[in-house]
């Protein structure tokens, strides 16, 4: 039965539900966000049904101006250019049998079919579930839905989860998707936001711990620990791309980061001294390897919580960060959410309530389970425990002078279950803190310096992340062979959940194992790193491996507890390699930072899983070894010692050249590709035009383009972006420069058009045409 037909509103707007449904007591509201986006919500109580979104959905994006409704005997039918939704009725009334007596759910029921706009039928949801329980002294209920898993479907997303060594899809898998530091197999982050490879994506709104079952016994499953109602957004498109603009419309845009970002960032558990600090950067420069950014990690301060510099460890940050800036580096501080009951701010927070609470309303001091015994966590559920925690960390730390915050400790690491925040428990917000706490803080940043891009390092997210401005990262990983295998598929399903900008320690971040598990003789000699490496004697060899992959992953950052951690600390040989991957990571500063324009436009990350650019070819489906770096390079990263040749899948639908030695290969299978350590199988798609930037000390001078590399094969195109690498003027259009390189295959021919001033007469004479 229609209940209510609510007139539609212009975009923009914050739409009501265009109707309320009622299914035998079931309500169903549902709600657009555009012609791409609906959002279904399913209670057994209208006012729940009928509550806006949760956290990370951008409300004010709603707009039902695109949808029709037809109420009909077969249900109610929702229709847009960009899809359908029916909404199945309510079954007849009818006598239930002894088992249904006994062992049916109470609720009524609920289905529905999306159709996309070709009219094929891509989701068919089976049914809910609220299921009443009592968490942390609150009656509520667990809350989920089910839906139709087909044969041939693959899922991706859901955040970042560090169980798979190798296979990306998540079909057949059980996922935890909760904030949980302890995961064997590294860190777990929350993204409920699942896309499929029928072309639609799921946002699950709920940020309780959540478990999802994808295709198990025919279905896929959506099961949140705490909820009074269901509530999704379906999301179409006719391409992978049109599915990420839709999910940027829904969460929010992902900014430009800095230039800096793209470079170089050298950190260390811990730098002990401003002493130190320098001695680095200065080497770099000595040894003229780029660099961008110089990170100060914790204990720095003189107690946790303090929210100071000790002055014995930094005596002078101004000047140590004004030397770092007349050297072209940026710097960045760790900052901790964590306050010590001795501390000099405590006691004003506790007394405030601005700390996470214990069921009799105390500040939670620390966690006796963990190794994290001592602090109470702010609350940055609280808007102005938010206020208070960036404005003493901006008028204490990172007004002496340092560039941008690394906010440790998002996830949090003091669990807040069975604890409680200021919008209510800690179980039924688990996975919220990330968002609240660095939005925040970076909206801050960003009121305190206007037309200073806000950047922040962060260790966990949750949906609408992205639109931060935060690098994100796979966390405190082990520093094996193993853990390295991991990061690949991590990071890109993490990519693929709408975080574009991630990365990992390069090296892993735990402290190095005694002794040294290689079956093979290592590839680097460690004989001049004892002092670093110990008997782990393949470990120069993994650091390099790990470099060399993360040379093509959105950020590269060194970190890791080792008495040294830069370059040449694992001996001259992995030096040497290092050195050679890290000047090619400069020079495709302006290939990635166009991608980043295109993230910026698309909400697409420009590093993705091999299925975002080659769904017509079933065969990449579950390959979590390799990936696109861009619409040009394919990566395959070395993730076993002693390995000098890997087994790479070229996909079909294109020929293939091997970036280092200029090689033609067909596309549609399986090669051996050669791994020596100096370098890793790395292939450029035919078709491909790259941008190739002149030597640089770091992104605080102009570059100019050195060459443009053409690999023919069909006519291709690439859109060049740069602006100032600082300020926000680019979402005005403001102090750009955009170009084009259009390749031409027939002619044999590169044109180009725009840019600043003799871009096209120069492109000309820079390119090279690879084969000729």
């Amino acid at each position: 039965m229609l209940l209510a037909l609510v007139s539609t509103l212009t975009a923009g707007a914050v739409a009501a539900p265009l109707v309320t449904l009622d299914r035998s007591g079931a309500w169903v509201a549902v709600e657009a966000y555009g012609p791409n986006i609906l959002h279904v919500s399913i209670a057994a109580d209208k006012a729940e049904a009928l509550k806006g979104p949760g956290y990370g959905i951008l409300a004010n994006h709603a707009d039902n101006s695109a949808f029709r409704h037809t109420p009909g005997k077969d249900g109610d039918v929702f229709a847009s250019k960009g899809m359908s939704v029916r909404i199945n009725p309510a079954p007849a009334p009818r006598v239930p049998s002894q088992g249904e007596k006994y062992f049916a759910p109470s609720l009524a029921p609920v289905g529905l079919q999306v159709k996309n706009a070709m009219g094929e039928q891509i989701l068919d949801m089976l049914g809910w579930e609220m299921s009443p329980q009592t968490v942390n002294g609150e009656k509520t209920w667990q809350v989920g839905a089910s839906f139709f898993a087909p044969a041939d479907e693959h899922y991706y997303g859901m955040g970042q989860n560090q169980e798979s060594m190798s296979a990306l899809s998540l079909r057949g898998r059980i996922l935890d998707c909760k904030h949980w530091y302890d995961a064997p197999g590294g860190e777990s982050v929350c993204v409920p936001f699942m896309i499929s490879s029928k072309g639609y994506a799921i946002v699950w709104d709920n940020p309780s711990a959540t478990r999802f079952t994808a295709a198990i016994n025919g279905q896929t499953r959506f099961q949140s620990n705490v909820g009074e109602r269901v509530s999704f957004f379906v999301i179409t498109g006719s391409n992978v791309q049109d599915l990420y603009t839709n999910y940027a419309r829904l969460t929010g845009k992902t900014p430009i980061p800095p230039k800096a970002a793209f470079g170089l960032i050298q950190s260390k558990a811990r730098y002990e001294s401003q002493d130190e600090v320098m001695r680095v950067a200065n080497t770099y420069r000595q040894k003229g390897y780029p660099l961008d950014i110089m990170v100060v990690d914790w204990f720095y301060w003189t107690r946790m919580g303090q929210l100071d510099i000790d002055p014995a460890q930094y005596p002078d940050p101004e000047g140590m960060n004004k030397k770092l800036h007349d050297m072209g580096m940026q710097s960045i501080i760790s900052i901790w959410p964590r306050f010590e009951t001795a501390g000099r701010y405590f006691n004003e927070l506790d007394a405030k309530g601005y700390m996470l609470k214990d069921k009799d309303g105390k500040t939670q001091d620390g966690l006796p389970f963990r190794s994290d015994r001592t602090g109470g966590l702010i609350d940055s559920t609280n808007p102005a425990a938010r206020k208070w925690f960036f404005e003493k960390a901006r008028d204490n730390i990172l007004g002496r002078g340092f560039d941008y915050p690394w906010l440790d400790e998002t996830e949090p690491d003091l669990v807040p279950t069975g604890l409680f925040y200021s919008v209510g428990s800690g179980d039924r917000y688990h996975n919220l803190y990330p968002l609240v706490h660095v939005e925040g803080f970076s909206e801050q940043m960003r009121a305190w310096k206007p037309n200073r891009r806000a950047m922040v390092l962060a260790r966990a997210a949750y949906l609408g992340s992205q639109r931060t401005g935060a690098l994100f990262w796979s966390s405190d990983i082990h520093s094996t062979w193993e853990a390295l295998a991991r990061q690949v598929p991590t990071a890109l399903n993490m990519t693929a959940s709408g975080i574009a900008y991630y990365g990992s320690d390069i090296g892993g971040w735990q402290h190095l194992p005694a002794k040294s598990h290689a079956t093979k003789a290592p590839l680097l000699d460690p004989s001049d790193a004892r002092n670093v490496v110990g008997d782990y004697h393949d470990y120069p060899e993994l650091f390099t491996r790990w470099f060399q992959f993360g040379a093509f992953t959105p950020t590269l950052r060194l970190h890791g507890s080792r008495k040294e951690n830069e370059i040449w600390s694992f001996g001259k040989q992995a030096e040497a390699v290092m050195a050679r991957f890290n000047a090619l990571r400069y020079q495709l500063i302006p290939y990635m930072y166009s991608q980043a324009k295109m993230t910026y436009d698309t909400g697409a990350p420009f590093m993705r899983p091999l299925w975002m650019d080659f769904s017509h070819d079933p065969n990449v489906a579950n390959i979590g070894t390799q990936y696109m770096f861009g619409p040009a390079f394919l990566v395959a990263p070395v993730t076993e010692q002693g390995q000098v040749e890997k087994d790479v899948y070229l996909p079909a639908g294109s020929d293939w050249y091997d970036f280092w030695t200029n090689e033609k290969l067909a596309g549609g299978r399986w090669i051996k590709a050669q791994a020596p350590i100096d370098r890793i199988p790395v292939f450029v798609k035919a078709g491909s035009i790259v941008p190739l930037g002149a030597p640089v000390q770091s992104t605080a001078t102009k570059q100019a383009i050195a060459q443009i590399l053409v690999y023919p094969g069909k006519d291709a195109e690439f859109a060049f972006y740069d602006d100032d690498g600082l300020s926000y003027d680019y979402e005005k259009g403001k102090n750009t420069v955009i170009g084009r390189l259009r390749w031409n295959q027939a002619e044999g021919k590169l044109s180009a058009t725009g840019g600043e001033k003799d871009f096209a007469a120069n492109a000309a004479k820079l390119v090279k045409v690879i084969g000729r």
